[in-house]
């Protein structure tokens, strides 16, 4: 066979794009794929097995559809797309979330279009359930809340509550993540699969979870009511009003659905009971309405009955599942504690290490500063002991001068004394001077006198002789000579000699006084001398006294 004819053998295939909550996927189909076979190939790529809770939907002409499964792809009114969009979403719901949703996928996939309903308002939820739903959901993605690592502001980028709260209240972001963070703070401990399964616990509760709706009219010309169908029954609304129905048809008290294009038949089990009609505006809606009224009527009977082989082996997976996960959570609890307790004592240790590293530190400072200050000390107490040393020798030189100062004061007040005795002495003596002055003046006056009367008498006797000489001998007054033989001339010469010794007499007189005055004049300037000199060395104690007060 040649290659040419293996590749017209190949069947073709048209490209088909399933998207999830959260995820988008590709696949190759065949052209002849029933919606079954691309079903199950969607689950098998999921490796989900609770297959009856989901269809694969899309929309046409602005009306959601879901993929019908014993027909062809192809062959239903399907968009005109490459590749074909279809989304796989819940297209039942369970009654009872933790009985009923075995698998973790399944689980989780529930979780993740419940939560973008009740975002998109498409479920109704009070402010105060919404806060603590978004908490579960945070414990989902995050695990444990850690304030170390879930700092302020964590949240900014989470879509957790739906924008209807947040107008509603005038609440920033930051007190809206206060209030999340504090329901989420007390989840620890819990896993991801147990906080979605929480989160659908609680979401299960509120009225409009689970529930299609579609606009009816009691008549063909009026459409103002709602028709509800869910996992429990038939519902009927009033337009403006979703949460409490006007009737409610359980599936237990349903005995017969038709339908014939617009018109919708809903037969009580109580055959006295009215039977209820309705019409739509579409015969698809009808149809649709239909097909949701028997999956959700064939689960309710279907939860009613024992559980089939393939049940029982998922249960008992489920429950091996969840007791091998408790275990695990059990351990994994433990390994976290002991590695808590582990990370504390490290942390302790390591905060008992800083501290103590901290101590050592302190103390190796205060060393260092207890040595610094020791060395100043013992720098200063070197400083003190040369100061001491300086001060003592000050003190020793200070009372050698006052030693040498009262010696001297001593010597001074002696050498004062003394001074002043001789100075006592030299007035004394300046005193004796004085009157010894006054009269020796006073004898060399009488001395001059008596000179002058001695030279003056001698004159008059030289006159008088001379006077004599003349009238006795005339001759001689002519010659002068004379005889020495004669003896008047001898008388005359002894006159004379007696005279000449008169005249050598006054004149030794006359030298004794004058040399008298020289001495007494000598010795009046030495003493002058002295008293100048007395006169300095008192003043000079004076100053050395003075200088000895201030010390």
């Amino acid at each position: 066979m040649s290659i040419r004819g293996l590749k017209k053998k190949q069947p073709k295939t048209f490209k088909v794009k399933i998207i999830t909550v959260d995820a988008e996927m590709e696949f190759s189909c065949e052209m002849k794929w029933k919606g079954k076979d691309l079903f199950d190939l969607v689950c098998r790529a999921l490796g989900l097995r609770e297959t009856w809770f989901f269809g694969l939907q899309y929309t046409i002409k602005g009306m959601c559809t879901w993929l019908k499964m014993d027909k062809k792809v192809l062959d239903q009114e399907i968009p005109k797309e490459d590749p074909i969009s279809f989304h796989f979403l819940a297209k039942f719901y369970p009654e009872k979330v933790e009985e009923e949703l075995l698998q973790e996928i399944t689980q989780h996939l529930f979780f993740l279009q419940v939560k973008k309903q009740i975002l998109d308002e498409e479920i109704y939820c009070s402010p105060e359930a919404t806060v603590l739903l978004a908490s579960y959901a945070v414990q989902a993605k995050y695990g444990d809340y850690d304030p170390n690592f879930h700092e302020p502001g964590f949240l900014a980028h989470d879509e957790l509550l739906p924008k209807r709260v947040l107008r509603q209240y005038q609440l920033t972001a930051e007190m809206w993540e206060e209030k999340i963070t504090a329901w989420y703070a007390e989840h620890r401990g819990i896993a991801r699969d147990e906080a979605e399964m929480n989160y659908l616990k609680i979401a299960q509760d509120l009225e409009m979870y689970g529930v299609n709706y579609f606009p009816i009219a009691q008549n063909k010309n009026h459409t103002d009511l709602l028709l509800g169908v869910d996992a429990k029954g038939i519902h009927i609304y009033s337009i403006n009003n979703r949460f409490s129905p006007n009737k409610s048809f359980e599936w237990s008290s349903i005995r017969n659905i038709s339908c014939s294009e617009k018109e919708l038949t809903i037969k009580p089990l109580d055959k006295k009971a009215e039977v209820f009609k309705f019409f739509s505006s579409q015969l698809k809606v009808n149809k649709l309405i239909f097909q949701l009224c028997i999956g959700n009527h064939d689960l309710f009977m279907r939860r009613r009955k024992v559980d089939s082989i393939e049940i029982q082996q998922m249960k008992a997976q489920a429950r091996e599942e969840k007791a091998r996960k408790k275990m695990e959570s059990q351990r994994l609890a433990r390994e976290k504690q002991l590695r808590e307790e582990a990370e504390r004592a490290k942390e302790e240790l390591e905060r008992r290490l800083f501290q103590l590293e901290d101590e050592a530190r302190q103390a190796n400072e205060a060393l260092l500063r207890s040595q610094e200050a020791a060395e100043l000390l013992a720098e200063k107490a070197q400083i003190a002991e040369e100061e001491a040393k300086l001060l003592a020798q000050n003190a020793a030189e200070a009372e050698q001068e006052r030693q040498r100062l009262e010696i001297t004061a001593l010597k001074s007040k002696e050498e004062k004394r003394l001074m002043e005795q001789k100075m006592r002495e030299a007035e004394l003596i300046a005193v004796k001077l004085v009157k010894e002055s006054d009269r020796r003046a006073k004898e060399a006056e009488h001395l001059k006198q008596d000179l002058h009367e001695a030279r003056e008498a001698e004159r008059k006797a030289k006159q008088k002789l001379l006077d004599i000489t003349r009238l006795n001998y005339p001759h001689m007054a002519k010659y002068p000579q004379y005889s020495p033989g004669d003896s008047r001339d001898a008388n005359f010469d002894r006159g004379s000699i007696k005279l000449d010794l008169k005249d050598i007499d006054l004149k030794r007189l006359s030298f004794e006084i004058e040399r008298e005055r020289l001495d007494y004049l000598e010795k009046s300037r030495k003493f002058e001398d002295r008293l100048k000199e007395l006169k300095s060395e008192i003043h000079a104690l004076k100053l050395e006294e003075k200088q000895a007060g201030l010390y």
